[in-house]
């Protein structure tokens, strides 16, 4: 039992160690992330101007470009790997749920860098209110685990369609729309000084959410990876 979770840990690393050394050489990730970020977030600065934003919309927009960004650079994971015909390679080496979970942990670290920078971003160029920071990360975290694990298995599933920059975004709203929702509101009580109190609920399903994508996702990856 000990040697078998040992090896499954060390093929993990290994995956999750080939995916960041890559991830450092090509930028790729990052790069369309952070260039996507950068420029919806400075088109909004522009168009807001001077004006005030309530809260919610505050929390919507910030929602929007953690969105968007997502799905121009995290779909990658899996294309690359059918791109560059390592994907078969990849099947022998490791089981499914290791390559599921490998990929996870480097969408989520991936996006978890870029929603820092995003956030901090936002704040310099939108200036908004914020009553409880705690929160707002707080928030943050949850939805970005819920956007990595559901992000994932999807790229997974249009790696070998034809398009897959427009069809991963259309398949992944109606799955994240829930998160979505959540997590907009449960920032906007962050801005407005809420405490978590004010959204535990909110919370507790942003936390059922991750659990759920993540679980199903293990026991699907299997079909979807060997197809």
């Amino acid at each position: 039992m000990g040697k078998s979770c040992s090896l499954w840990v060390s093929r993990l690393a290994a995956l999750l160690k080939k995916d960041l050394l890559e991830e450092f050489r090509t930028r790729y990730a990052i790069n369309a992330l952070l260039m996507f970020a950068v420029t919806a977030l400075v088109m909004v600065s522009f168009a807001v101007g001077v004006n005030t934003l309530s809260a919610t919309l505050h929390a919507a927009l910030l929602w929007i470009i953690l969105f968007f960004a997502s799905m121009s650079g995290l779909g990658r994971s899996f294309v690359k790997e059918e791109e560059k015909n390592t994907a078969p390679a990849l099947r022998l080496a490791a089981p499914a749920e290791v390559v599921y979970v490998g990929k996870l942990v480097f969408n989520f670290l991936i996006m978890l860098v870029l929603a820092a920078l995003i956030l901090l971003l936002y704040l310099f160029l939108l200036n908004p209110p914020l009553g409880s920071p705690a929160l707002l990360v707080l928030v943050i975290f949850l939805g970005v685990a819920g956007l990595s694990g559901a992000t994932t298995i999807l790229a997974a599933i249009v790696a070998r369609a034809a398009n897959q920059g427009t069809l991963l975004p259309v398949l992944s709203f109606p799955v994240l729309l829930p998160l979505l929702i959540t997590a907009i509101n449960a920032t906007r009580v962050a801005i407005e000084g809420g405490g978590v109190g004010d959204v535990s609920q909110g919370l507790l399903f942003l936390v059922a959410y991750g659990v759920i994508i993540i679980t199903a996702s293990l026991l699907l990856f299997d079909f979807v990876w060997s197809d």
